[in-house]
């Protein structure tokens, strides 16, 4: 395999594993999200040893920031289900000015 081509396969495996995370913290089965965990985390440090040496032209760039979109977004939804509190006071904030927000939380001073 190339070098290009096992770069983005790896890119492409996280992916794929993070997508089985979402659905797996998705249908409350934490079992299995840590064992994909595992997983994830074994593709990541396989894709530290290829990260640095490979030069992308534009549409590779693309392709890349694609994928990393891809990963992150399931990561924040991932978070957000194993964590509903923090999802819930992420959305008190965004719905709000940071002003409002400070004086529903601590009064008028």
């Amino acid at each position: 395999m190339n070098p290009k081509a096992d770069y983005f396969a790896r890119y492409e495996a996280i992916a794929a594993v993070s997508s089985r995370m979402l659905r797996a913290a998705r249908d409350a089965l934490w079992s299995d999200l840590t064992e994909l965990q595992e997983e994830y985390r074994a593709l990541v440090d396989t894709l530290r040893d290829v990260d640095t040496g490979v030069s992308l032209d534009e549409q590779e760039r693309l392709r890349k920031y694609d994928l990393v979109r891809q990963i992150l977004a399931d990561d924040a939804a991932i978070r957000d289900l194993v964590n509903p509190s923090v999802a819930r006071l992420s959305a008190f904030f965004s719905a709000r000015r940071p002003a409002h927000v400070l004086k529903e939380l601590f009064g008028a001073r």
